[in-house]
């Protein structure tokens, strides 16, 4: 199976939504109620946001097959070579076969001075905390947020890179 990894277009950004919607319908049901993940979604994956991530330098897709089936975000290094992982979202049926590693991969590329790369995970997603733990994160914090209403038990975890 040929995976590509580019960044994300326009003509990308309603496939991106239903991305998002579908993962996390798939990742949080019993972890966060429904009506939450939808406000949330509804926010941060508006038209209005989407435009925004359009000028995000590092807002990757991944297509299979000429489809649209995932995509990841990394923030901006800060001045000491630190950048997050804001998401990487597959559909389900896509899990498991190499594109986060694909993803991480490609962010590397373009993220070349990074010494380390953090990201935040909810400690009931077993899924992705089990791919960030086999692709050598560790946990380095754990906290409880207020997430609309709802408490989130969040866990930290960082990669130093080594270079």
């Amino acid at each position: 199976m040929t995976i590509i990894i580019r960044k994300m277009t326009r003509k990308d950004m309603k496939q991106v939504q239903d991305i998002a919607k579908t993962t996390w319908h798939a990742t949080y049901d019993g972890i966060i109620p429904r009506d939450i993940q939808n406000n949330f979604l509804d926010k941060a994956y508006s038209l209005q946001m989407m435009k925004q991530r359009l000028k995000q330098p590092y807002f990757f897709v991944a297509e299979v097959k000429g489809k649209v089936v995932g995509f990841s975000q990394f923030t901006v290094p800060d001045q000491q070579g630190m950048t997050e992982l804001v998401a990487i979202y597959l559909y389900p049926d896509y899990q498991g076969i190499g594109i986060g590693s694909a993803f991480l991969k490609e962010g590397m590329k373009h993220l070349k001075d990074v010494k380390e790369i953090q990201l935040n995970v909810e400690k009931d997603n077993h899924i992705g905390r089990q791919f960030y733990e086999a692709k050598g994160f560790s946990v380095i914090s754990e906290y409880q947020e207020d997430f609309a209403g709802h408490v989130l038990n969040t866990m930290r975890m960082a990669l130093k890179m080594g270079r």
